[in-house]
């Protein structure tokens, strides 16, 4: 999964960067815990299961199993997204995150006091 590839490029940073890039790993963590929890379904406990079972087996294509299928696959279950429509994303979400940093360089915590 992404974020297991974003995890472990995090060891070739140092500092705040290394920080950075595992707080982003974390974050897309957050898209299959939502899946999860939508479904009914333990949100730690799947996204554990999921990761796991991704590392193991060395399959990126392991996923959320929303639907009961039986099956993690999502290639047997014809789950496909997109590579434009994840690229779409993962830049508006970087593009919104750069917008609040700016917000916080702006706005000092000494302004308030």
């Amino acid at each position: 999964s992404c974020s297991v590839a974003v995890g472990r490029a995090a060891e070739s940073f140092s500092g705040t960067e290394q920080y950075a890039v595992r707080a982003f790993a974390d974050a897309l963590d957050d898209v299959p815990m939502a899946l999860a929890e939508n479904s009914g379904l333990s949100p730690i406990t799947t996204l554990s299961e999921v990761k796991a079972t991704q590392i193991k087996e060395d399959n990126p294509f392991i996923g959320v199993d929303c639907m009961m299928a039986g099956t993690a696959d999502m290639r047997t279950q014809n789950v496909f997204e997109t590579l434009i429509g994840k690229q779409q994303q993962l830049m508006l979400a970087t593009q919104l995150v750069k917008m609040i940093l700016k917000i916080d360089d702006v706005i000092a915590p000494h302004d308030y006091f």
